[in-house]
């Protein structure tokens, strides 16, 4: 018994010691691309979207969650789920974080390729300087060429420390430069999150100014065109008085795809939307869009005339820590 217990603490030892040698050598290779990865987030008007397959799947969440708790929205996406639609929650004004020690799962080709296809900057973390990730992303971080801590070098240990440390490495460098502090981080935990499930759908909205809304009549030519200046997705129709009185999605444009712009507005929409109060609380509304697989609603007071006074978008929601 006694010698297998010399055993099991030399083991332990030489995991240990491999690994901080690992995170020294990590230390030692930062160079300007750490630099242009921070500068890329704190400028990204929108979130960190993170993701990785397996064990880097499980650094993955941790690194997600250390940048939400210390002042950057961040938020984990499965890559196997964002091939199933979760790559709806990868918009303009995101950075995507991809973890792979190799750099050639497959599982991610989707999110790579999405981030490419929509110009959303991509920042790769990998053990191969030639791995497709790297050489596909914006900025690349690579991680030092050393030994896993298992002698068969095949179970994914010193990698994942690295990368984790690399994480937390970047959450801190943003946490300092945003002049972070505990009482911020107060705000962000338990105290924080009962704070934001209160918050008011108004609290939230994005106002008059922004709203993506054409009065009846308006050519689907004309109409398009504020989908895509707005940014949201969606075009409410209006009446004269201001009363919403549809909404053109999607997939309303899908099934009048035959003759679009040949049709109006009011033609194309679907008939009296699905809206929120703007007293409600936003957790509803999260809970809506989740329900009806919505990524926005049109704000609209239930006791006014039913003018539209805002539009929310789950990214919204999510950015204030709703979910």
């Amino acid at each position: 018994m006694g010698n297998n217990h010399s055993t099991f603490l030399d083991t332990g030892r030489r995991v240990i010691t491999r690994e901080a040698e690992a995170l020294s050598q990590l230390a030692d290779s930062l160079n300007g691309s750490f630099a242009e990865a921070v500068d890329l987030i704190l400028n990204a008007p929108g979130r960190v979207i993170i993701s990785g397959m397996g064990k880097s799947g499980h650094i993955a969440r941790k690194i997600a969650a250390t940048l939400a708790s210390t002042g950057t929205p961040a938020h984990f996406v499965h890559p196997a789920e964002a091939s199933h639609g979760d790559l709806g929650m990868l918009a303009r004004g995101d950075v995507a974080l991809v973890l792979s020690n190799s750099g050639e799962t497959p599982e991610l080709a989707d999110i790579v390729a999405y981030t490419r296809r929509f110009s959303i900057p991509l920042i790769g973390v990998a053990g191969r300087a030639n791995s497709t990730l790297l050489r596909e992303a914006d900025v690349a971080l690579l991680l030092p060429k050393v030994a896993e801590a298992c002698d068969t070098g095949i179970v994914p240990t010193t990698s994942t420390t690295m990368t984790l440390a690399l994480g937390d490495a970047l959450a801190i460098a943003l946490m300092e430069h945003r002049n972070f502090t505990p009482e911020h981080f107060r705000e962000f935990h338990p105290g924080g999150k009962l704070g934001a499930q209160l918050s008011k759908v108004r609290d939230l909205m994005h106002g008059a100014g922004e709203l993506p809304v054409v009065p009846t009549g308006t050519p689907m030519s004309e109409a398009l065109l504020v989908i895509s200046q707005k940014g949201f997705g969606v075009v409410g129709v209006a009446n004269a008085d201001g009363k919403l009185l549809g909404i053109v999605t999607d997939g309303d444009l899908r099934r009048n795809m035959q003759g679009l712009l040949d049709l109006t507005a009011d033609q194309v929409m679907t008939q009296d939307p699905l809206t929120i109060a703007p007293d409600a609380l936003a957790e509803k509304a999260l809970a809506v869009m989740n329900d009806r697989k919505v990524t926005c609603l049109f704000v609209v007071n239930p006791d006014g005339p039913g003018n539209a006074e805002g539009i929310l978008h789950i990214h919204d929601c999510l950015r204030a820590g709703v979910a």
